[in-house]
């Protein structure tokens, strides 16, 4: 039946599904917690709420567009691996509801918008990480899942970088060590964070993994051991570096212990998974993981509010 032959409510039902699929594409639980993550390096590079207003706005519209980019053409060259396995067969490509051409067309216009938003409306050393995080994403971290278990380190790299875009782009001009010190944490703190989500979903997934010939660690050792050891010694880096803000940030006693709760409730999750090697452990492990960072992105948020001088 053709779309001209459709009645209103369902030609407009077409048009919502089609909206809804782009959007899908784009991984929009995902992009939210980067840009919490921009927001919060904004925040700690500013030492509270930034003043310029507009500038906050490019910056997260210009991330939201290079995100939508590389969201979308990951899913572009995974489309066919997407297919065999059952978590993502139901995407809008290897599902038939997008052509690859649609998306290679959304994936380019976005990136270039979000590089030039970035560029021209917050400044070239945010749009160069803009731009570094893209290529890391779809160039590097994308074909390496199919070839090797390091893909998990280079997607960590570049879901960490866009906590330091939003840092670089309210960067003080006299930008002092410890201002440094601190873009250092943040990146850090999202960089560790995603081993033991990582791993959690990796083990759960497993089977679903290997069917669609993805290298991830439980694939590659199905013992599950290293995969394990992973989670836990980021789940322990984690401790160190949430307590950090105490000392640079003057952020408080009640800072340090939500922050230290929160650490060592996710590494005693790690600790199970590694001990115990199920699909239950690997639950709680995950829910920990989702909670963790969004509530210490929101402690982070608010602490430059509360001292906002350095």
């Amino acid at each position: 039946m053709s779309t001209s032959t459709l009645t209103y409510p369902r030609r407009r039902a077409a048009v919502w599904g089609r909206v809804a699929d782009f959007v899908e594409l784009t991984k929009p639980r995902i992009a939210a917690l980067e840009l919490l993550t921009v927001l919060v390096g904004a925040c700690i590079a500013s030492s509270g709420l930034p003043g310029n207003g507009w500038l906050v706005l490019h910056l997260l519209c210009g991330t939201a567009l290079v995100a939508a980019s590389a969201s979308a053409l990951n899913q572009l060259l995974e489309r066919h691996t997407d297919g065999l396995m059952r978590r993502t067969a139901d995407r809008p490509l290897p599902a038939g509801r997008l052509m690859p051409s649609e998306v290679a067309w959304f994936g380019a216009m976005t990136g270039i918008l979000g590089v030039a938003w970035l560029w021209l409306g917050v400044g070239p050393v945010t749009a160069a990480l803009g731009m570094l995080t893209w290529l890391l994403y779809v160039a590097v971290y994308t074909p390496l899942k199919t070839r090797s278990s390091v893909n998990t380190a280079v997607g960590a790299v570049a879901g960490a970088l866009p906590a330091l875009m939003g840092y670089a782009a309210l960067a003080p001009v006299d930008d002092v060590m410890e201002h440094r010190l601190l873009a250092a944490m943040l990146f850090l703190l999202v960089f560790h964070w995603q081993f033991p989500h990582f791993m959690a979903i990796a083990w759960l997934y497993r089977e679903s993994y290997a069917a669609g010939g993805m290298k991830m660690l439980p694939v590659v050792d199905p013992t599950g051991r290293r995969a394990g050891g992973q989670a836990v010694l980021s789940a322990l880096a984690l401790i160190p570096i949430s307590l950090l803000p105490t000392l640079l940030m003057r952020a408080g006693m009640v800072y340090f212990a939500l922050a230290l709760a929160l650490s060592v409730f996710q590494l005693g999750c790690a600790v199970a998974f590694a001990w115990q090697l199920n699909d239950a452990s690997a639950r709680r492990l995950l829910r920990a993981s989702l909670v963790y960072l969004p509530t210490l992105m929101a402690l982070l948020l608010t602490v430059p509010l509360v001292y906002p001088r350095l």
